[in-house]
């Protein structure tokens, strides 16, 4: 029996703020999804979005809408078929986790179960579903021997199943995922598994009931972020501060967007409308500005004037926008409920 794991980091003023922002806006999402009704469009976005960033972090070319398209079972041409595969993996991925979210008790087996899953046919070295049996490299990180990991992985899984409640959601899913990858447990899928581990740690703890949370998006768009600060956990000694702090600001930007997506699809409208990030960020804009006009719009968007009223035009007719003032001096505002 190795020494039980214990995370160690600091409660600093900006992570409790940070915690409390998260807290109060799922309140806010929890209170908006008594419209069951458009749940499973919204769980469809999240789950493609979901596939496409935390493949795409790992070098897969596809678009979202081609991710898009293989969610809803469309052949795609031209693209090659282990990148297909790498997608369609993913999303079998986050079907195994969403049905074992009640599950109290994680073992190896339901590890390598995932990890069977989201590798299978797509590995460089390495079996899928089981523990690695060769020293791996990632960047600059030399991950424990392979004689090490599954001692490392027990006590790991000791820490997820009894220690975990102890804390946050926010903090034990940062804990969880960073460990993860800081054994590196597999030859190859490591940074999928460890993304998805981190996913099955809020569905556990109820914390996505309706699995409409992606943070894959926020490490994708940043993916030198994302890496560096996966580095400066080890450079500071383990010591998960700074890491819990990104993990929670990235949360609190995840759920800040389900909240215009939320709105976007409570909206009285006989189709329901699925946001395109430029008019997520032109809906963020709005709510920060107050109100823009059309030549502040595209110019802070960077489109053309055809290209913004593209934008603008189901927003408008969905109800989530409006236009005030004259003909010459109109201006672009969210809707007041």
């Amino acid at each position: 029996m190795g020494v039980p794991y214990e995370p160690q980091f600091t409660i600093t003023p900006r992570l409790l703020t940070l915690v409390e922002m998260i807290a109060a806006l799922r309140e806010r999402i929890q209170g908006a999804t008594v419209e069951l009704s458009w749940i499973p469009a919204l769980q469809k976005d999240t789950r493609t979005r979901n596939g496409h960033a935390s493949t795409a972090i790992e070098g897969n070319p596809l678009t979202l809408e081609q991710v898009r398209a293989l969610e809803e079972g469309r052949e795609l041409i031209a693209t090659d078929s282990r990148s297909n595969r790498e997608v369609l993996n993913y999303f079998a991925g986050l079907r195994y986790v969403e049905k074992q979210a009640k599950k109290q008790g994680i073992r190896h087996e339901d590890l390598f179960e995932l990890h069977r899953i989201l590798a299978d046919r797509v590995m460089d070295q390495g079996t899928a579903g089981s523990y690695r049996t060769i020293q791996v490299k990632v960047g600059r990180h030399f991950p424990p021997a392979a004689a090490d990991v599954s001692g490392l992985m027990f006590e790991l899984l000791e820490w997820w199943n009894k220690k975990s409640a102890e804390f946050s959601p926010v903090i034990s899913s940062a804990i969880l995922h960073y460990r993860f990858e800081a054994i590196h447990p597999f030859a190859d899928g490591n940074g999928r598994t460890g993304r998805a581990l981190a996913l099955w740690d809020l569905y556990r703890r109820g914390f996505d009931s309706h699995h409409i949370f992606s943070v894959d998006e926020y490490y994708w768009e940043n993916r030198p972020a994302y890496y560096k600060a996966l580095d400066e956990v080890r450079l500071s000694g383990e010591d998960l501060t700074g890491w819990l702090e990104y993990c929670a600001e990235g949360l609190r930007l995840t759920l800040e967007r389900v909240w215009l997506r939320v709105q976007s699809y409570n909206v009285k409208s006989p189709e329901k409308l699925v946001l395109r990030p430029k008019q997520e960020h032109l809906l963020k804009l709005l709510r920060d500005h107050g109100s823009l006009s059309p030549a502040e719009l595209w110019k802070i968007l960077a489109v053309s004037r055809q290209g913004a009223m593209d934008l603008l035009r189901p927003l408008l007719e969905a109800g989530l926008v409006e236009k005030i003032g004259g003909k010459k001096t109109g201006r672009y505002t969210l809707k007041k409920p």
